[in-house]
């Protein structure tokens, strides 16, 4: 094919699109001007092609992406008469060539890789509406044939001679093959376009019975169609049918065959129309193949991946599937130091071990995108095929890559999904399989996990929980209930705890184990835990002017280490105090003692500053973590908010002699360090008593009342005033 000088590859000068655009029209005005059938001039013909190149290029950016306006551009390629083969072969080449160096843009390579994928769509599109079109026009073609071929029967008697010149002109300067055959099958005559389709050698085919052509990949109706035929029950069909040539080789045409009656009516020929589509056959092969293989590894890519799934899940008789979703571990990581040019030799490399260890008959590897690889298995015993196709990945993996001189140890996870065909779709497999592979990533990779589907829901549950986060806020779906702080010397209410809820449209409730880790890893905990600061804030100093004569209630608030590290963290509790008019000495910050092993000075300092403000620091949950008790002397904190697991034991009788030595040396110590004590978990009188003996100063607990609303706290104060 004859093309400019410029190669695909190189840089387009930044002219308008519409200078881009002619320049396309024209390029592909030279490539199929030698061949084209049509009297207009080069000049006519880019003329004529530039509202058909500028249709391609708004194809190729349109969003939701259709190839349809392809399709219309190879049915005007035959409207103008461009019919010869290869008009369109060129026409492909300079669409595959130029049309995204032409009318792509600057982008992303990963916006250019979508881009390469839609231009093999744009020419499928275009080959389809050329040959869709051209055999329309063929069609119209063979219908005025069979008429011609019928007149020239019919009148043969009469005008034998002008009819017989007519018909043997339009029989053998037909660029389709033209076979007569009788009722039979004994083929009586053909012209010189079917004998060239079957290589040029007439006694090859003149004088065969139609009965000797049957082909392998014949469809399973076309002999029955051909039976109904000849004996007159229809008056044609048409199908696709291969045939075999003399050299082996195989025919494809589009076959069309007509039945001949006599005056009576009776049938006596039929009449067979043959148009090669071999070469475009061969087309529609190659873009279907680069549509649904993976370009950098040849594998099958997503697309035919789950045609396959899909056949897979569909299928009947106990039949079950097997599925391994394979990730890489630290491929980011390689990709970054060594480059996206190593990444790929490596991904390659991979997908070949992969192919190679996946050759059991029902087995499948594929790409999925980046560094994630599928493995498919089918059969009645996926159970055990399942976890032997894992094995056998994992060690292909082991043995180092080697890249550039450089050994790399490739590590992967692998999610298995396995079951009966029947019970599930495909998005919903492969859904299972992704989070059990980040299953077996977080228990440290190099390994598979089984899919459970009670982890799947709870997956998928934490994943809509995280992605409805956000909103909830502000719509105020989060609420606060507060737990009283009660003084074990009198039994009076020393303040609350702000505990947060959210009540979601479907789960109901959650308290916050269910989402604070989910806000902590999304960092939404900060806007949240602000949020919660200005409301108990807010409760608090209303508390406080309602109960003026009994001293101020203290409200406790949890930092989570998320905030501890967040800069704004003293400024935001500042604002919030100023705003409100609460006296710093009301607040207490509880931040849980793990946020505060080997915590350094930096750390450190935002408390110190709210602790010289007034701000109460406790250190929650003492004794759950790596206890330095030596550690407390350098920590800003004034209380000591001890863990339930100390004082269950109080709750039985008797009560274990150790746990009250325990509870009673940390007393004694925090107290001799001027720190208060507050117990957790206090559910019985004996229990609340016990703890008032060894010296704690506050507790909380079902024993005295469980979270609730606001009111609930404020009759209890009232309660106490009495």
């Amino acid at each position: 094919m004859n093309m400019p000088a410029q190669a695909p590859g190189s840089a387009v000068e930044p002219d308008g699109l519409e200078d881009r655009l002619q320049r396309f029209a024209t390029i592909w005005g030279r490539a199929i001007f030698p061949v084209t059938a049509t009297s207009l001039t080069r000049s006519e013909i880019e003329r004529h092609l530039l509202p058909l190149a500028r249709d391609l290029s708004d194809a190729l950016h349109a969003r939701p992406f259709d190839p349809a306006p392809a399709h219309r551009v190879g049915a005007a390629l035959v409207t103008a008469h461009c019919t010869d083969p290869d008009a369109l072969s060129r026409t492909l080449g300079v669409v595959d060539s130029y049309l995204v160096l032409y009318c792509g843009g600057d982008g992303e390579s990963a916006a250019a890789e979508e881009l390469r994928a839609r231009c093999a769509r744009l020419q499928h599109a275009l080959a389809a509406g050329f040959a869709q079109a051209l055999r329309e026009r063929t069609l119209a073609e063979q219908e005025a044939i069979a008429r011609s071929a019928l007149m020239a029967r019919s009148f043969a008697e009469q005008a034998l001679h002008a009819t017989e010149a007519r018909f043997r002109a339009v029989f053998e300067g037909a660029a389709l093959g033209i076979g007569i055959a009788d009722l039979e099958g004994n083929i009586l005559e053909v012209n010189g376009a079917l004998t060239r389709m079957f290589g040029g050698l007439e006694h090859h085919v003149r004088g065969r019975k139609v009965s000797e052509w049957v082909h392998p990949e014949d469809a399973p109706h076309v002999w029955k169609l051909y039976g109904e035929l000849v004996r007159g029950e229809r008056d044609h069909f048409q199908v696709e049918k291969p045939f075999y040539r003399g050299d082996g080789t195989v025919l494809w045409t589009n076959l069309t065959v007509s039945l001949l009656r006599d005056a009576e009516g009776r049938p006596q020929y039929q009449l067979a129309l043959m148009e090669d589509t071999t070469e475009r056959r061969l087309l529609n092969l190659r873009l279907r193949y680069e549509a649904t293989h993976d370009a950098l590894t040849g594998l099958p890519n997503r697309t035919l991946f789950f045609e396959r799934l899909d056949k897979a899940l569909s299928a009947t008789d106990g039949s079950r599937f097997g599925l391994c979703y394979l990730d890489l571990d630290g491929f980011k990581a390689i990709n970054d130091s060594l480059g996206h040019a190593a990444g790929d030799r490596l991904l390659v490399e991979v997908a070949d071990r992969l192919q190679s260890v996946a050759t059991r008959p029902g087995e499948m590897v594929a790409r999925l995108g980046g560094d994630e690889f599928v493995a498919l298995t089918t059969g009645t015993d996926t159970e055990q095929q399942a976890d032997e196709l894992a094995h056998r990945i994992l060690a292909a993996l082991a043995t180092p890559v080697r890249l550039d001189g450089r050994e790399l140890t490739v590590r992967g996870s692998v999610g298995i999904v396995e079951g009966p065909a029947g019970e599930r779709g495909p998005a919903e497999v492969l859904r299972s399989a992704d989070i059990t592979m980040y299953r077996a990533k977080a228990a440290g990779g190099n390994r598979f996990e089984r899919a459970d589907p009670e982890a799947d829901a709870r997956a998928i549950t934490r994943h809509g929980l995280t992605t409805a986060l956000p909103a909830a806020l502000d719509r105020g779906e989060f609420f606060i209930e507060y737990q009283p702080l009660v003084h074990l010397g009198d039994g009076s209410v020393h303040g609350a705890e702000a505990l947060v809820r959210w009540c979601h449209p479907q789960h109901g409730v959650l308290g916050p184990d269910r989402f604070i880790p989910l806000a902590e890893h999304t960092g939404l905990i900060v806007p949240l835990g602000r949020w919660v600061l200005q409301e108990a804030v807010r409760q608090a100093r209303f508390w406080n002017r309602s109960h003026a004569d009994g001293g101020p209630l203290r409200i406790n608030v949890n930092l989570s280490p998320t905030q501890l590290h967040h800069p704004n963290l003293v400024a935001d509790t500042v604002d919030v105090l100023e705003r409100s008019g609460l006296d710093p000495g009301a607040l207490c910050l509880e931040v849980t003692e793990s946020a505060l092993i080997g915590a350094d000075e930096d750390l450190l300092k935002p408390l110190r500053q709210l602790a010289e403000m007034g701000v109460d620091i406790a250190l929650d949950d003492f004794g759950t973590g790596y206890s330095n008790l030596a550690n407390l002397r350098r920590l800003p904190v004034s209380v000591l908010k001890l863990d339930r697991s100390f004082t269950q034991s109080m709750q039985q009788h008797p009560i274990d002699p150790v746990d009250l030595k325990i509870v009673e040396g940390i007393v004694s110590l925090a107290h001799s360090l001027d720190l208060a004590v507050t117990v957790e978990g206090v559910e019985t009188g004996a229990q609340a008593e016990q703890l008032r003996e060894l010296g704690c100063d506050t507790a909380q607990g079902w024993y005295y009342a469980r979270p609730g609303a606001p009111d609930r706290i404020h009759s209890l104060v009232l309660a106490d005033a009495v």
